[in-house]
């Protein structure tokens, strides 16, 4: 089937209605093959995805992008717990008449994949988690301060916040942060800004989900799809040791750790991240 002509920068955004809830999305790429949903991170909209990654893998097969309820152009009241937040996209999912697709959550989206993966593993072909950690783990209850201050000190512009959040402050790390900026102020079309009630929403659905528990990290044994897990070497918002925890509780993970990197490794790396993504399929034949 032919790829369609549009891009992450042009695809317009549509709405479908589901459960009272008018949800927000961006669908492009190949038809033909299970489809992506990418799974956005707390306080982002559908504009904080990567164009850098989502136009690669749009070639292979169709990428979705949302915003989940009460986030930015999708109606309703955001949740206030992760296992929520999982349920509504499923609601989502189902109404785009999917039957299968491959999940793709970064941060706090890797916590909801990982809640459907979960909840409706008929659902899930395929995840990958980046920069996200499991149910109680190390370090996710509360955010450090030195890190904490980086979402609520005043940026100019406001998207600046993400260069310290999601990279190395070696200058490396902040040439490939400025250069992360310019792509996802690209385009032109916009979505609309996450709102603080919805940030703070998410902000206590987090601290819910970093509770320790000693049966969390045997949950994980239900997520049976084909796993990858992506971080940097020094991840300041959810610690690196938590990818090494879930490639070693799911089943069947496989673990890729970028060098001077952090919570956007995949955005640093984004070359090497889709090969890896494409790699990752085809070991599965998915």
């Amino acid at each position: 089937m032919q790829t369609t002509t549009f891009t992450h920068d042009t695809v317009p955004t549509e709405f479908v209605e589901s459960n009272g809830v008018r949800w927000a999305y961006r669908r492009f790429g190949t038809p033909g093959k299970t489809p992506f949903v990418f799974v956005q991170h707390f306080r982002g909209n559908m504009d904080n995805h990567d164009s850098a990654i989502t136009d690669p893998l749009s070639a292979d097969r169709e990428v979705i992008l949302f915003d989940n309820r009460g986030v930015a152009s999708t109606s309703g009241t955001a949740r206030e717990t992760v296992d929520d937040m999982a349920r509504d996209m499923g609601i989502f999912i189902d109404a785009l008449g999917l039957p299968k697709v491959i999940l793709l959550g970064h941060s706090m989206g890797g916590e909801v994949a990982q809640e459907l993966a979960m909840q409706r593993p008929e659902l899930v072909s395929a995840a990958i988690f980046v920069g996200t950690g499991p149910r109680g783990g190390q370090g996710m209850q509360q955010m450090k301060e030195s890190t904490a201050v980086f979402f609520t000190k005043p940026f100019d512009p406001p998207d600046e916040m993400w260069v310290p959040i999601m990279f190395s402050p070696s200058s490396k790390g902040v040439t490939a942060g400025r250069a992360f900026l310019q792509r996802i102020r690209a385009r032109r079309d916009r979505d609309v800004p996450v709102s603080p009630e919805a940030a703070a929403a998410h902000r206590g659905a987090a601290g819910i989900w970093g509770r320790w528990d000693n049966g969390h990290y045997d949950q994980l044994k239900r997520i049976v799809c084909p796993t990858l897990v992506v971080n940097g070497s020094h991840d300041i918002v959810i610690e690196t040791i938590n990818s090494f925890i879930l490639q070693q509780n799911i089943p069947d993970a496989k673990l890729v750790l970028y060098p001077d990197s952090g919570h956007g490794s995949h955005y640093e790396y984004h070359g090497d991240f889709v090969a890896q993504v494409r790699l990752f399929l085809a070991e599965h034949d998915v």
